[in-house]
């Protein structure tokens, strides 16, 4: 399984409301993906998703335009509760930390939304197989520039807030273990996302 988990993101290295008034009204309010009750309002677009960690909060801006099916996939995730309990299991101190269940499940794929954003550091990413359109339930989020990652991985979102917590995360102590040539990074300490959740981004935002 390990082999498996490795491979989704180490291949590169191998080879809403709209109206005004309600964006008013509701301005950080955290949303459960539906319209007002008994409104017959649309889903809401929150545009930002927040993710509570056992080392502190990181908050990212969505990318809808750029990613939409990816970013869609991503919330109906976290609308299920999905991300929640579940550790970044893989963590490389200068590339990126990692979480998911490794694929082993029934989510739908999402097909391969690639090149609209660069791997900047805070850029949250949808990992994948050798498939380009295998992405599903695999996020990850850049320590540092990632380049080679460019082209072949859908980028579709970056950190707003909590860019200090995302560099403690990295410099969590880890155990290396190496299958073939892909190293496995594992903390000693599990690092949680105890909870994530979407948010309508605020007025002044």
């Amino acid at each position: 399984m390990i082999s498996k988990l490795l491979r989704r993101l180490a291949l590169p290295l191998l080879t809403v409301w709209v109206a005004a008034a309600a964006l008013s009204a509701q301005a950080g309010v955290i949303l459960d993906g539906g319209g007002l009750p008994g409104s017959g309002a649309p889903a809401v677009d929150p545009a930002v998703a927040v993710l509570e960690t056992s080392m502190g909060t990181m908050t990212f801006r969505l990318l809808r335009d750029a990613a939409p099916a990816t970013v869609a996939n991503f919330e109906r995730l976290v609308r299920a509760g999905f991300y929640d309990g579940k550790p970044f299991y893989r963590i490389v101190a200068g590339h990126v930390i990692q979480a998911g269940d490794g694929g082993d499940n029934d989510q739908p794929k999402v097909k391969g939304e690639f090149g609209a954003h660069a791997h900047i550091e805070g850029a949250l990413g949808l990992a994948r197989d050798a498939d380009p359109d295998s992405g599903s339930t695999e996020i990850y989020i850049c320590l540092a520039p990632r380049p080679h990652l460019d082209g072949s991985y859908a980028v579709f979102g970056l950190i707003e807030d909590g860019i200090d917590v995302l560099r403690r995360i990295g410099g969590v102590p880890v155990v290396e273990k190496w299958d073939g040539r892909v190293a496995f990074h594992k903390p000693i300490k599990p690092v949680i996302i105890e909870r994530a959740y979407l948010k309508q981004r605020s007025a002044s935002d």
